[in-house]
């Protein structure tokens, strides 16, 4: 074949490759030149054993017997050094890495245990940041490397490999390493426990392989993009931003001005698409020549109980001094300087209680708020810290805090407040993100991955508590805090209170929001814009076609980036399925079509 997209002498790592998915790309590579390492897990933490590591033995058994070079490897991901070394220990170095490993805990998150977040974190995220990170002195070295981490549009685990994934591309940029994110629908070990049989033999693995050999051939230098892939249907995702509402920056933003100007927040007439955050103090030069705002109508928290995670310092006391004001009662939940802020509110006239256990102890914080108060409301996820560092010098004691304190403390937290929202048929809550995570940011992979997860949380959990008057919302903030000290001159951090944030904290919080759950917001400064993804139209192969060839994909690789035309907003797991979904059905009627003439016959 002309130009064929051709692997030899390269050589490519793949988790979970000993079935689905995972065998589809190790035997393509195989056959057009890599030396693969198949990995599957050999232990017996999820049910592997001896059948998983026999498994990896007959995918290199059949690639050899193809006359191609194979070498399995048992090991978990969360060991990714060691399936690394395999690489290097066979073949000197390695040139592509597949993350594609995974395990399925469907679990609605009244029914979730620590144990079955734990292991689903794990594997998909703490196993492919191991493997990444283990990789990456030889990508720098040889100054070429292609990544793929596997995602998912809704699960936390799956998410956090966004905003992880953005940050190596940001970072690996000027060594030649990409870094990619798919989204792949496929059959699979997998969704065999949820998908029927016929809906498994349509969605063959093989269908997504050409989109991944397009993306990680050495021609290819598109980096830190979203594409999703299924049933012969291909399709880029980017972020989407409205332009959103600017106020003024000073005592009178407060949350009944924003409500009055809500429909701008939402209104993504010429949206932009950003690959940044957005420029807060060119927004606060624009929002401090605004008029006054009118303050619209009085929000009126009565009777209500907020927990504010992080609440010692920063944006954490602006939220929990804002809802005292409002007239909730406030549990100020910090290590340090919760009790200084609940004393304060108490000074004003408010009522609060400071609660120093860390989130990470979910479970006790929320207690301390039903002891006192008999309920809870409200719940503000904004505790967090910073161990920033470029990926090259990451560490486990530098990744796992951050993910444990953003990630695990917010699903801690969410998770023990959750059943009193069920019973109460109440709850608001939003989860302070970051547009570090949304975005990725150099030398925050960790910080970038928690903040990410949060959405993929955020999502999941708006759509389970719906029918329950639960409403979860996302927030990323831009404010001078102490967090942002770090990474922002003084004179910034100082002219950005987090007070001009607190008030669309305070909206979502309330009854009066009109889009009440499932969103994600940017606010800062006196801006507020709403975020979502947007998807090409992409192309579609026609199904009864057959699968196309990596070149195939490739000549077309164009049409499927073109945000022109038809590209939508995917919101629901109905959404995501739409196009894949209605290509098979247009292939099987036009395949079907002939045996009905000739049955007419």
């Amino acid at each position: 074949m002309t130009n064929e997209l051709r692997y030899d002498d390269q050589v490519v790592v793949i988790t979970g490759a000993g079935a689905g998915l995972g065998r589809e790309y190790a035997k393509l590579f195989a056959s057009r030149g890599a030396k693969v390492i198949v990995n599957d897990l050999g232990g017996s933490r999820d049910g592997g054993g001896a059948g998983a590591a026999k498994a990896a033995d007959e995918v290199v058994n059949e690639i050899k017997k193809a006359g191609g070079i194979a070498v399995a490897d048992y090991n978990n991901v969360e060991q990714g050094d060691k399936i690394i070394d395999t690489a290097i220990k066979h073949f000197k170095r390695i040139d592509v890495l597949i993350n594609n490993a995974g395990i399925l805990r469907d679990i609605t998150i009244k029914n979730m245990t620590d144990a079955d977040w734990d292991i689903i974190m794990a594997v998909h995220l703490t196993g492919a940041y191991k493997t990444t990170r283990a990789a990456w002195p030889y990508f720098r070295k040889q100054r070429y490397g292609r990544v793929i981490n596997t995602s998912s549009s809704s699960a936390a685990a799956k998410f956090a490999l966004v905003g992880l994934t953005e940050t190596l591309a940001k970072e690996g940029g000027k060594y030649n390493i990409t870094a990619n994110v798919l989204a792949p629908g496929a059959a699979s070990r997998l969704t065999a426990t949820v998908w029927p049989p016929e809906m498994m033999n349509v969605m063959a693995p093989t269908w997504v392989v050409p989109l991944v050999a397009t993306l990680v051939h050495r021609s290819s230098k598109e980096t830190g993009s979203i594409f999703e892939a299924a049933a012969g249907h291909f399709a880029k995702i980017r972020w989407e931003r409205s332009k959103g509402l600017r106020l003024r920056a000073d005592d009178s933003l407060t949350p009944g001005a924003l409500l009055q100007g809500w429909p701008k927040v939402r209104d993504f007439t010429d949206a932009e698409h950003p690959n940044s955050v957005a420029d807060s103090m060119a927004l606060l030069h624009e929002a401090l020549k605004l008029p006054r705002n009118d303050p619209g109508e009085s929000f009126d928290f009565t009777g209500k109980v907020a927990l504010v995670t992080g609440g010692g310092e920063g944006l954490g006391r602006s939220y929990a001094y804002l809802f005292a004001k409002l007239g909730a009662k406030v549990v100020v939940n910090d290590i340090k300087g919760a009790e200084k802020v609940a004393e304060q509110i108490r000074s004003d006239g408010g009522e609060a209680i400071a609660e120093t256990t860390t989130v990470e102890n979910g479970a006790t914080v929320v207690k301390a708020v039903i002891d006192r108060y008999g309920r809870i409301d409200i719940v503000i996820n904004n505790a967090g810290i910073l161990r920033d560092k470029a990926f090259a010098n990451m560490t486990s004691e530098l990744w796992d805090p951050v993910i444990s304190v953003h990630l695990r403390g917010t699903y801690q937290i969410t998770k023990a407040a959750w059943p009193h929202m069920l019973k109460q048929k109440y709850g608001r809550i939003v989860n302070i993100t970051s547009t570090s995570g949304i975005y990725g940011n150099f030398g925050q992979a960790n910080y970038a991955a928690a903040k990410t997860g949060m959405l993929g949380l955020t999502k999941t959990a708006a759509r389970e508590g719906a029918k329950y008057n639960i409403y979860v919302n996302a927030v990323a903030p831009s404010a001078g805090t102490n967090m942002t000290r770090t990474v922002r001159p003084e004179e910034e951090v100082q002219a950005m209170s987090p007070d001009f944030v607190a008030p669309l904290v305070a909206l979502l919080s309330s009854d009066r929001c009109p889009d009440p759950t499932g969103g994600i917001y940017e606010a800062g400064t006196g801006w507020f814009a709403a975020t979502r993804w947007q998807r090409t139209r992409g192309y579609d192969f026609p199904h009864h076609e057959g699968v196309p060839a990596p070149e195939a994909v490739r000549d077309v690789f164009g049409q499927i980036c073109d945000f022109n035309g038809q590209a939508d907003n995917p919101e629901t797991p109905e959404d995501g399925s739409k196009w894949f979904m209605a290509n098979i059905e247009r292939s099987m009627n036009k395949h079907m079509a002939p045996r009905k003439e000739r049955a007419k016959i």
